[in-house]
């Protein structure tokens, strides 16, 4: 009788050790990795590296959970706690997975800035602004943010405006990077804010929104919003202080300042009633209602739609089309259509900064924006 061969699983065990070594020494690189990363990856990304880090090293969630106010711990304690009960291995493998990502797109992306774009300015870091076809081109670069708009970036816009009204371009025009236009304020501007530290980041916060929003008022030449996908909050307000905005069928325009205990800023609180009617305004500032494309199309905030697929080819050829014409009669023309209202809409400025500062310090905004971030936590 022929002896049959005994299989004994030594290889698959010697594998698995020699699996286990190799996600010890990637954890251990992926950490030195990490502090070679020169771009700040957003604090969605650091949370999740954070949670991986403390269950790679400790196990479980393991601490107790911290206090509602306490935004930053329990920002941390909630990243931690939804791994449940991931391995340690696993933890170990997926932080340094997550960190070889941020590493090859930081490097793609250095890659590309080493081969500058034409007319591109130097000095920020959170836009691209170029100039090009006598055009002065201002988007915004925080795609992995959905161009939310830090306190950096307010500065950087403010810069990129008071360059773009002085040089030799004919128009301006400002759009996105990425699939958004702008997700409005980041709130994470809110979120490592102490209890002590309040007022003077509400008083602090009212000063740079009345400089960035007194920059779109007194813009000297014809501005246009060329928004490529979804609008929230302060890039949708300061729409109505833009001479043109077109539209992707894809963009939606959305102010959700109440459901956030907040209120209207960018000038809406008079704008918005003048270009779209009370009732429709009220819908939008008060109620929280997004608009799609063609509505802000049929309600005036919007010049003209087009589609997705042909947006930006459409859209460029017009913007150059009118860049060739004459620059001083544009900036005359474009003085003689708004120099009646810039008293008025400073005025308006001023009052709606005043307002979001008592806001900002309430009780209800603050328990609005931790609402908020509790729901971000769980989704």
């Amino acid at each position: 009788r022929p002896t049959q061969a005994v299989w004994v699983p030594v290889i698959p065990l010697h594998m698995t050790a020699v699996t286990m070594q190799v996600s010890q020494k990637d954890f251990q690189k992926a950490q030195e990795q990490l502090k070679l990363l020169k771009k700040d990856p957003g604090n969605e990304t650091k949370l999740k590296l954070y949670a991986l880090f403390k269950q790679a090293t400790e196990g479980p969630c393991n601490a107790p959970k911290p206090g509602m106010l306490d935004f930053v711990k329990k920002a941390k304690w909630d990243a931690w706690n939804s791994l449940g009960n991931l391995s340690q291995d696993d933890a170990r493998q997926k932080y340094a997975e997550l960190v070889s990502s941020l590493f090859s797109a930081e490097s793609a992306s250095h890659k590309k800035e080493t081969s500058p774009e034409e007319g591109r300015h130097d000095g920020y870091e959170t836009l691209i602004v170029t100039t090009k076809n006598n055009i002065t081109k201002i988007m915004f670069n925080r795609p992995d943010r959905k161009n939310a708009i830090n306190h950096q970036m307010y500065r950087e816009i403010i810069k990129a405006l008071e360059e773009a009204g002085k040089n030799d371009s004919t128009i301006a025009v400002i759009t996105g990077n990425g699939d958004y236009y702008s997700s409005g304020n980041d709130l994470n501007n809110f979120a490592n804010v102490q209890p002590g530290e309040m007022e003077k980041m509400a008083k602090d916060g009212a000063v740079l929104l009345k400089e960035f929003v007194g920059r779109f008022i007194d813009f000297p030449k014809p501005l246009i919003a060329v928004v490529n996908g979804p609008a929230v909050g302060i890039c949708v307000t300061v729409l109505g202080l833009c001479d043109l905005v077109y539209a992707s069928d894809r963009a939606t325009f959305h102010s959700p300042f109440s459901q956030l205990g907040q209120s209207p800023e960018g000038c809406s609180s008079y704008l918005f009633p003048k270009i779209m009617g009370l009732a429709k305004a009220s819908e939008m500032l008060l109620f929280n209602k997004k608009l799609t494309a063609a509505e802000a199309c049929a309600q005036g905030l919007v010049t003209e739609v087009f589609p997705d697929s042909s947006f930006q080819k459409e859209v460029w050829a017009r913007l150059e089309a009118y860049a060739s014409l004459p620059k001083n009669s544009l900036a005359v023309s474009k003085q003689l259509l708004r120099s009646m209202e810039k008293e008025k809409l400073h005025a308006v400025n001023s009052r709606e900064c005043e307002v979001l500062t008592e806001r900002w310090l309430s009780d209800e905004c603050v328990n609005a924006i931790v609402s908020f971030f509790q729901k971000k936590s769980k989704l």
